[in-house]
């Protein structure tokens, strides 16, 4: 019986295997649990243009003040005691976010879900009442 083979790869590998135009979902809540030490390898590339799904914090920040974004699709892009991450509405108000979709967070968590289930949508009643909708 062969050895199991080791997966784990640094950050860097694992940038090197992305390509500018992806979509890449970044895990974490607003500004815990982020994988930082990936982003700041993602903002060392030439990769650019990237669909970024995530429940925001300084990743998507600093991938926005960096040019990296072509398309966010975000509940909320926050810092905690900061209310609004200050790259994210430094981008905003100056529209350099070509394609920013704002949901709600239950909406996203649903839209996630659905998509783990390769379901096109699951029903929900979040978002109702909301500006979103």
């Amino acid at each position: 019986m062969s050895e199991p083979r080791n997966k784990i790869i640094t950050e860097d590998q694992a940038v090197a295997t992305l390509q500018s135009g992806m979509t890449l979902g970044i895990g974490g809540w607003g500004s815990r649990r982020k994988p930082m030490s990936l982003v700041r390898s993602l903002l060392r590339s030439d990769i650019t243009d990237l669909t970024v799904v995530s429940y925001g914090g300084p990743d998507v920040g600093l991938l926005c003040a960096a040019g990296k974004v072509k398309k966010l699709i975000y509940a909320f892009v926050s810092l905690d005691s900061i209310p609004l991450e200050p790259h994210f509405r430094l981008a905003r108000q100056n529209a350099t976010i070509p394609e920013p979709t704002e949901w709600d967070e239950g909406m996203l968590q649903w839209a996630l879900f659905a998509g783990s289930l390769r379901l096109p949508f699951l029903p929900t009643r979040a978002g109702l009442g909301s500006g979103v909708m």
